[in-house]
């Protein structure tokens, strides 16, 4: 039985978006959508980051190029190429979203390198994932390089359908997407 939807594709592609797009259509036919997503952060036409924002349109530093807003001298850098993560920023503001999962639909964008420097986010994921009371509408990275390790564990879920999202389907894939997470949210209601 399919509970929980991922999308996967090259960075940049559109799968942010869809999720956006499948959570509203979600929200207009009256289903509860917690969690987040992120964005990128631009300055001058040049992405200098990324924020996780909540479904609610809470945000908070999740990377920037450099150094972090208020980095101490003592504490460790996450690094993903040019991006420092700001581990701290990113956790208070994800990590409560886990606590109030109820029904519905919980949006994770994305389970990915910068996010995985975190293991009280791997925990809370795979206990959402367990959880009976909701749906999981994510984003995983296509593999290359190392595996990361609950990303693999995810695309080999048997509860988990995933969505190869590339330029050419991105525009017709939608129907698709919301037509299947709505029979996740019908299991699990």
């Amino acid at each position: 039985m399919i509970k929980h939807i991922f999308l996967t594709g090259t960075p940049g592609v559109g799968k942010t978006t869809l999720v956006q797009k499948v959570c509203e259509a979600m929200i207009s036919a009256g289903v509860t959508i917690n969690g987040f997503y992120t964005e990128e952060v631009r300055e001058g036409g040049r992405r200098v980051g990324f924020d996780v924002v909540t479904v609610k349109g809470e945000r908070a530093h999740l990377s920037r190029v450099g150094n972090p807003s208020g980095a101490s001298g003592g504490r460790r850098e996450y690094r993903v190429g040019q991006y420092v993560v700001d581990l701290p920023s990113f956790e208070n503001l994800a990590l409560p979203l886990f606590r109030n999962v109820g029904g519905g639909v919980f949006v994770i964008d994305e389970i990915g390198k910068m996010e995985l420097f975190s293991q009280a986010f791997i925990r809370a994921v795979r206990q959402t994932l367990d959880s009976s009371s909701c749906s999981i509408l994510g984003t995983i990275p296509i593999p290359k390089g190392k595996p990361l390790g609950l990303v693999e564990e995810v695309r080999g879920r048997k509860d988990v359908k995933v969505f190869m999202v590339t330029k050419e389907n991105r525009d017709t894939i939608f129907e698709d997407i919301l037509g299947a997470l709505k029979e996740c949210v019908k299991q699990t209601a």
